[in-house]
């Protein structure tokens, strides 16, 4: 990969961590009126018909084949429609620093799956120490003050760990679609979601007697327009580039993001414990997309 490609893409994963991270925020405005599974369901809905017209304007096709689309609904159930609907009822439950700190474990299950499922060749010490320096980051800049919750509201804290377990699975599962173009693997992720989604809705939920606030359907706009139709756009694209450990390390900037915005737009103050965790979440990123190197061949009869 090229310098300039490289920056490019750690660029669009900033973007990334910006547009995700402030989901959190959307969904708390929205779900005390939204209930979870109409709210992922708008979501996914919203974020398909999005990508479906830019696949329009670009000519852009879906695949097809049944065993595609089978992947496709397996990648709509990991990355959305269980773990989206898991951290929305999480979210309920638990305060949005732990919810954050616990949700942002992600790129942790991304390395242990990849260990396992490689035999200890698809990551190295790098990626481990890039891992827990980011989470440590994370954590810092929440402040350690959000741990003091753990052990309460158990099942939302499960919830949002679910979440994360699932984000690592899909991250994995993701990679199989490279040869696709990442607009139609990005819509086609949506619309399976939303197929499943507004049924259980229906159902459960009874989305016609809601009545929500304009802010809260603000919020909902948002989340599907911006921080699903365009994240997971950038997401499948990342996939491609920079891996499934590269790209779930987005979790450690969401808050690293925040801090800056907040800087930039409300003229914050962060104290040194935000700063030293800022650097570590940066630290944890460029140790997490460091290239693996392959083991070298051995000749037929060497030891």
């Amino acid at each position: 990969m090229t310098p300039d490609r490289r920056r490019r893409d750690y660029a669009l994963l900033a973007l990334l961590a910006t547009l995700w991270g402030s989901s959190y925020l959307f969904q708390r405005v929205a779900v005390p009126e939204i209930p979870p599974l109409t709210l992922v369901a708008g979501r996914v809905t919203g974020g398909a018909v999005l990508l479906i017209a830019v696949m329009a304007l670009r000519g852009v096709r879906f695949p097809r084949g049944r065993l595609v689309w089978r992947d496709l609904a397996i990648q709509s159930l990991l990355n959305a429609t269980l773990a989206w609907v898991l951290l929305a009822w999480g979210i309920q439950h638990v305060d949005s620093a732990l919810a954050t700190v616990l949700n942002s474990t992600s790129p942790l299950w991304v390395f242990v799956f990849t260990m396992v499922l490689t035999g200890g060749r698809g990551a190295g010490w790098p990626h481990l120490l890039g891992t827990l320096a980011g989470l440590s980051g994370v954590v810092l800049i929440v402040g350690p003050a959000a741990l003091a919750g753990l052990g309460d509201q158990v099942a939302g804290q499960i919830a949002c760990v679910l979440g994360a377990v699932l984000y690592a699975f899909a991250a994995l599962w993701g990679r199989r679609f490279t040869g696709i173009a990442p607009l139609a693997v990005a819509a086609g992720t949506m619309l399976c979601a939303a197929l499943t989604l507004w049924p259980l809705a229906f159902v459960f939920e009874q989305p016609w007697r809601l009545a929500p606030s304009a802010l809260a359907l603000s919020a909902w706009g948002v989340l599907a327009v911006f921080c699903t139709g365009m994240a997971l756009l950038l997401y499948f694209h990342l996939l491609g580039s920079l891996g499934a450990l590269g790209t779930s390390s987005q979790a450690y900037l969401r808050q690293g993001v925040g801090v800056a915005l907040g800087i930039l737009l409300l003229g914050e103050r962060p104290g040194p414990m935000v700063f030293a965790g800022v650097a570590l979440a940066i630290l944890g990123v460029i140790l997490v997309n460091r290239p693996v190197k392959p083991a070298p061949l051995k000749a037929p009869n060497a030891p």
